[in-house]
């Protein structure tokens, strides 16, 4: 074994274990964020077709390195500096025509953007010239180094973390974070910092153990495939991968192959997913992906550090995906993280098992090109194997996280968020 910054890596295989600890660790410090004058605007990004909501969508105020993207209800908050509000905005998604609208279309609450499925032809030969997709997939990889930024990046992100136990969250955690981010080029891990965060766990519910994820924001950067593509696409590894190319499609109207890939070898937990490459570039600009975790046993034994005695836990389901973005220059940047796990905990006196849903999202928010050399002396930077402390005060507070972007909490999010503020009432 390899270990890089605390984090374990299987030199073999180079995958990324995000452990699943179960025992209370560590404690996490948070500074307060300035203040500065701002406009909200709230709404939904609906299917033009069917009126659904949709997920994911990136919006991007042009002409700046502001951005955010919409919850699973397809809902968003955009906080605009008031100086920036004759510009414009750029709503995209997989699968659906991009769509830029001027800030005056934006209201407080109740914004609805409209999108439309794409609908055009996308095999013409004349667009896609590629023809064997394990060697698209290495020139993807050769040309990181000119389609990513080269600078090192200041980034201000979004976190969030929850902890389900069947339906019920039992455990809430949300940070704003700055991201010293070092070029794909550099051996320089990337340095993280806690802006600002609160935190909230029913141990109740819990079935006596404190069920953690070791990581923290960790857990969602290190899945940017283009900085550490040796948790996941080592070049020097492709050839134990199966490619193949499936239908193209369209990312904010730009033409985009779209490989699937396997990993070969079964013996071990294996990667498979897709890849999304523009075809003009041949930059990933998005990539989703599972882990194979039917082999409950070896599953068990590289994402679970501890747990209590009388248990048995392992994986069910590990799904992750990562998105880019372009900046002014064309460059692309590393944008949107999420990794979502299901664990199983079989007792060995009780008839019934408990499933814990873990899922954990970040996305940048603001960026900018890194000029303070003395950052990391005054900053308190996180350790890899960080899990975040109890901190309920800041759910009481609607003013909490000023005029930084975040992602809306989903409805099942703030039904917690307003249990918390109850309880806190009672208190």
């Amino acid at each position: 074994m390899k270990i890089y910054n605390n984090l374990k890596i299987n030199h073999q295989t180079g995958k990324m274990l995000f452990f699943l600890q179960l025992m209370l660790f560590s404690v996490l410090g948070f500074a307060q964020s300035e203040q500065t004058e701002f406009i909200q605007y709230r709404g939904e990004v609906v299917n033009e077709q069917n009126g659904k909501a949709i997920s994911s969508a990136y919006l991007s105020l042009n002409n700046s390195n502001i951005s955010t993207i919409t919850n699973s209800d397809g809902e968003f908050s955009l906080k605009v500096p008031k100086d920036m509000t004759d510009a414009t905005v750029t709503i995209s998604v997989l699968g659906f025509q991009s769509k830029t609208l001027p800030l005056t279309y934006f209201k407080a609450r109740d914004t609805e953007i409209v999108l439309s499925e794409t609908v055009e032809e996308l095999t013409e030969i004349s667009i896609f010239k590629a023809t064997d997709a394990q060697s698209l997939v290495r020139e993807m990889l050769d040309r990181k180094d000119v389609n990513y930024l080269t600078d090192q990046s200041l980034m201000t992100s979004f976190y969030r973390e929850t902890i389900k136990k069947g339906w019920s969250n039992v455990s809430l955690s949300e940070a704003v974070v700055k991201i010293s981010k070092s070029p794909n080029n550099s051996a320089q891990r990337d340095l993280v910092s806690i802006y600002r965060a609160r935190k909230s766990t029913d141990y109740n519910k819990l079935d006596t153990i404190a069920l953690k994820l070791r990581g923290g924001p960790f857990n969602t950067l290190y899945l940017d495939m283009m900085k550490y593509s040796e948790y996941v696409l080592r070049p020097e590894m492709l050839n134990s991968y199966k490619f193949s190319f499936d239908e193209p499609t369209k990312i904010n109207d730009r033409y985009t192959y779209v490989v699937d890939f396997a990993e070969i070898d079964h013996s071990d937990p294996w990667y498979y997913g897709k890849l999304f490459i523009d075809a003009a570039t041949s930059s990933l600009v998005k990539a989703s992906y599972s882990l194979n975790v039917d082999d409950r046993d070896a599953a068990a034994a590289m994402f679970v550090k501890k747990k209590p005695g009388g248990s048995k836990v392992y994986p069910v389901e590990l799904n992750y995906q990562v998105d880019y973005a372009q900046n002014g220059d064309d460059k692309w940047h590393y944008a949107y993280g999420k990794a979502q796990m299901e664990y199983v905990v079989n007792w060995k006196k009780k008839i019934f098992n408990s499933r814990y849903k873990i899922n954990s999202e970040m996305v940048v928010t603001d960026w900018e090109r890194f000029t303070d050399k003395n950052w990391r002396k005054t900053m308190d930077l996180i350790n890899p194997n960080i899990v975040m402390v109890d901190d309920i005060s800041g759910f009481y507070d609607s003013e909490f996280w000023g005029n930084n972007n975040i992602i809306e909490p989903e409805k099942s999010i703030q039904n917690a968020i307003d249990k918390i503020k109850r309880k806190l009432d009672d208190n």
